[in-house]
């Protein structure tokens, strides 16, 4: 009958014997639990915590050094300010070293964005240029400019797009006109009151405004064309020679 038998610990002695008596062993090690990463509360437990995980890096970076040729640099301050430091050389000239990677890192990092950022503009460039040559064409269809080869909707659209920037350009100028005729009316406004406050001031009658010039009613554009149709409908004869007259 085979026996399994756990054991925590055992010596060698106990191994062979139980070896060499057929029994099946299955010996079960002692498993560290996993150490939760925060900060340890307790103060003399965070210090042994530090200078056992301390002198294992640095143990750790000298064995790298040694065993593969490298560099290596240690640089530790405690939470009390204490500073632990390792080196396989030189600090500074590790630090130095380290230094000169950085800053050539980033002049490389930055001529690779400058690159980028050229690459970028050239292709706005083309797009620019593209668009650019697109508008003349169309300036030019617009002044009667390389339209023999348009077909009849091209023409259309032409023919559309000039008869709205005309209502655009006719709104503006009658806006442009409405708000001329209207400062010209606030500077009578304030003309004539000048003219009045002097008036005044000097003892003189002031003069009537003169009423605006208005058309009348029966002159208006419907009263203008039936004045026409009468005039139109007038006859006349045209007599030569002297006019009859009976004599007595």
């Amino acid at each position: 009958m085979r026996l399994k038998i756990q054991i925590l610990a055992c010596s060698d002695n106990i191994v062979r014997y139980m070896q060499s008596s057929n029994l099946e062993l299955k010996l079960i090690k002692m498993v560290r639990g996993k150490v939760e990463m925060k900060r340890i509360e307790n103060a003399t437990s965070r210090q042994v915590t530090f200078s056992k995980r301390r002198n294992g890096v640095m143990k750790k970076a000298y064995e790298l050094s040694v065993l593969c040729d490298a560099q290596v640099a240690i640089i530790i301050f405690s939470h009390k300010g204490k500073l632990y430091e390792f080196s396989s050389s030189s600090m500074q000239k590790t630090i130095d070293r380290y230094r000169e990677y950085a800053k050539e890192k980033q002049m490389n990092s930055n001529t690779f964005e400058v690159v980028q950022h050229m690459e970028h503009l050239r292709e706005e460039t083309a797009n620019i240029a593209k668009r650019i040559e697109i508008l003349e064409i169309s300036k030019r269809k617009l002044l009667g400019q390389g339209i023999g080869s348009c077909s009849m909707n091209e023409l259309q659209e032409i023919n559309n797009q000039l008869d709205r920037s005309l209502k655009k350009i006719r709104a503006r100028k009658f806006q442009l006109f409405k708000d001329e005729i209207r400062r010209l009316k606030d500077r009578e406004r304030l003309l004539l009151e000048e003219n009045a406050r002097l008036s005044e001031k000097c003892g003189l009658r002031p003069r009537p405004r003169p009423a605006a010039f208005e058309l009348p009613v029966d002159l208006t554009r419907p009263a203008q064309q039936k004045e026409k149709e009468k005039c139109s409908e007038v006859e006349t004869d045209l007599n030569i020679g002297l006019p009859d007259i009976g004599w007595s």
